[in-house]
């Protein structure tokens, strides 16, 4: 028996909204375990970046435990959403300016960062089709 074209939407959908949170998990824990990392990747223009990488760690965590629970979880899609276009211009400044990023010998690093950038569009997807979307088809988690 095949599945159903519902049951394959449900299961993109929850795919995709275990992704969100376990990125979005990960990530926010790791602002407040290596905070340097985070606060050297913070745009020059941006005031006070110590203070920027703690809340958005915050943000993080908090919109990753909201997607956990059905009530809230569109919410904190949007949210995370949100979030994800803030902090877009520390990575589109990483991949401008990567001789201040020594982490890897070029031009791997120019890939690397390139390819992050890849990623936060496709997380950008995976956030609209998984926990903001609206579909008939949702199961619960």
């Amino acid at each position: 028996m095949q599945p159903s074209r519902n049951d394959a939407l449900s299961l993109s959908k929850k795919a995709a909204i275990i992704f969100v949170f376990i990125w979005f998990f990960a990530g926010g824990i790791g602002h407040f375990v290596n905070p340097g990392f985070f606060i050297r990747i913070v745009p020059p223009y941006i005031p006070y970046p110590d203070a920027a990488v703690y809340v958005s760690g915050l943000f993080e965590l908090a919109g990753a435990i909201g997607l956990l629970h059905g009530f809230w979880r569109q919410r904190a899609g949007i949210g995370l959403f949100l979030l994800t276009l803030c902090v877009t211009p520390a990575n589109v400044h990483m991949w401008l300016h990567p001789e201040l990023f020594p982490l890897l010998p070029e031009p791997m690093l120019s890939a690397v960062l390139t390819l992050r950038l890849l990623v936060q569009a496709f997380l950008l997807f995976c956030i609209w089709w998984g926990p903001i979307r609206k579909t008939d088809a949702v199961a619960a988690i």
